[in-house]
């Protein structure tokens, strides 16, 4: 009994004592030594060090210290490291799901594309995303799957280009030797502004790309009859007075 009671209260004090400053993760034996603005009080990766737009220390499974550029680049010391390839997939998927999630809401509210007696007449008037993709022509879906080839292939022949000095994400838009209709022209503080509100618009996006796809999946509707549905009164609430005193 008495060594029952000393086991007891020795891992009751053990719970309260300090946790090491230095913790490791016996899977990617990650070392979390560094503040994180994300999470007030926990430690993040020595990798996230602020250099990139956007990076605030979130990392609490240490993802950002596995050795990605030896899968893509491995022969060549001129290459990315591991942190910015990590943020270059994190820009692609990030700007695929604001697309998609413009997908979800222009349709609905603003309109589709007239059909004719090839594509079939209602071929593009399926508002529902999920529901659209088994009514359109094959080859719309042919020119869609042809242009992002296209774009991610000229993405990928840009990163050979540049090697360690690539800025993640750069696809020679808005830049003095690349497509700039607007003549762009931002101080280097000015980009990195742009930079964070690129990435933090990703992150939203990829929330909400998620979230619309699994309740278009859940209710057959598209994103304006979601809505509508949202601000109708049940039929219990209108009869809610007849059980409330007079007044109120």
């Amino acid at each position: 009994m008495k060594l029952a009671i000393a086991a007891l209260v020795t891992g009751s004090a053990a719970a309260f004592a300090p946790q090491s400053a230095n913790r490791a993760n016996t899977a990617l034996n990650v070392e979390f030594n560094v503040e994180s603005q994300a999470l007030p009080g926990k430690l993040g990766p020595a990798t996230l060090d602020g250099s990139l737009a956007g990076d605030a220390g979130f990392d609490p499974v240490g993802f950002s210290t596995a050795p990605f550029a030896k899968f893509f680049d491995s022969e060549s010391d001129d290459s990315m490291t591991d942190i910015q390839w990590l943020r270059e997939a994190e820009l692609a998927h990030g700007r695929i799901a604001q697309l998609a999630v413009l997908g979800f809401i222009v349709p609905p509210f603003f309109g589709t594309f007239p059909g004719n007696e090839w594509t079939g007449v209602d071929a593009f008037s399926y508002t529902n995303p999920l529901e659209a993709i088994d009514h359109v022509p094959g080859f719309a879906i042919f020119q869609i799957l042809v242009f992002m080839s296209w774009v991610e292939l000229n993405r990928v022949q840009l990163i050979a280009e540049q090697g360690s000095s690539r800025v993640p994400g750069d696809i020679k838009l808005g830049t003095a030797d690349g497509w700039n209709p607007f003549n762009l022209d931002y101080s280097p503080e000015e980009l990195r502004v742009k930079q964070t509100q690129e990435i933090k618009h990703c992150r939203l996006a990829m929330l909400g790309a998620f979230g619309l796809f699994c309740q278009a999946a859940n209710s057959g509707k598209d994103i304006a009859e979601q809505i509508g549905s949202a601000f109708t009164s049940p039929e219990y609430y209108a009869k809610a007075g007849y059980f409330l005193p007079e007044g109120i």
